[in-house]
């Protein structure tokens, strides 16, 4: 079966794009930001209740390495078709080390340099925005879904978007505008909770450095969010990978 057959089968569409939830015209950075959201979700380690889980990462590593093939891109742009037979394809390619290689682990270092550069920044402030449109104002989902968003974010948070709309930029939401009490109490409740969770997850397992205390909480976040995949750590890590050239060939054997 080949490879747009198996992503119909796997993902519902045989759209390469449309897997990974990108337009046709995505750029790289696009598409392999995207690709490691959604390996993340079915990659085995990550979904041992999916019985597919490893089906679908080696399909989705066959389906990233034919879009960031310039060649191989190509032809499936104009074409619709993909080479089977190239060697991007190869049947012997390791995807886990494959995907591993792409997407080197991130420190606790690496996260508290991104950390101070990120906020106040540009980038930070197109994410804000980005979020805002695309959840149309809902805060809930705006902070638990902007990379390094802590409690005491959000009234910066909340005057980023409130210039945006002053100046025109973007719409006025009624989710934002009336955003109740009730709601930032809830969300100040969560966090605070998440912070005494993984206060006492510290003590439990014996650790006193602050970077552990760090690690403890971003682990009590991503596991209190689940549902949003957008998490803080899938985040941070795609855009925090290393840029590069492409992994060698020749890995033998399959994850």
């Amino acid at each position: 079966m080949g490879l747009l057959d198996r992503c119909q089968d796997l993902f519902n569409t045989s759209d390469l794009y449309e897997v990974l939830g990108v337009a046709k015209e995505a750029t790289d950075a696009e598409i392999r930001r995207s690709y490691y959201k959604v390996s993340l979700k079915v990659h085995p380690d990550r979904a041992p209740e999916d019985p597919l889980a490893t089906e679908k990462f080696q399909v989705l590593g066959k389906l990233y390495a034919v879009l960031s093939d310039k060649e191989q891109r190509a032809v499936y742009d104009e074409q619709g078709v993909v080479d089977e037979e190239s060697d991007v394809m190869s049947q012997d390619r390791c995807w886990e080390e494959y995907w591993r290689l792409l997407f080197p682990k991130i420190t606790v270092q690496d996260i508290l340099e991104f950390e101070k550069k990120y906020k106040g920044s540009d980038e930070e402030r197109q994410d804000v925005i980005q979020l805002y449109v695309q959840h149309q104002g809902d805060m809930d989902v705006i902070t638990a879904s902007v990379l390094c968003c802590s409690q005491e974010d959000e009234p910066r948070l909340f005057d980023i978007i409130r210039n945006a709309i002053r100046t025109g930029e973007v719409a006025d939401f009624p989710a934002f505008s009336q955003d109740s009490e009730r709601k930032k109490k809830a969300r100040k409740k969560r966090a605070d909770k998440e912070r005494q969770e993984a206060e006492e997850m510290q003590k439990e397992m014996g650790l006193g450095d602050p970077d552990d205390s760090l690690v403890m909480m971003l682990k009590q976040r991503q596991k209190s969010r689940e549902q949003n995949f957008n998490s803080f750590l899938s985040d941070l890590e795609a855009k925090y990978s290393k840029k590069g050239g492409k992994p060698q060939k020749g890995g033998r054997g399959k994850k």
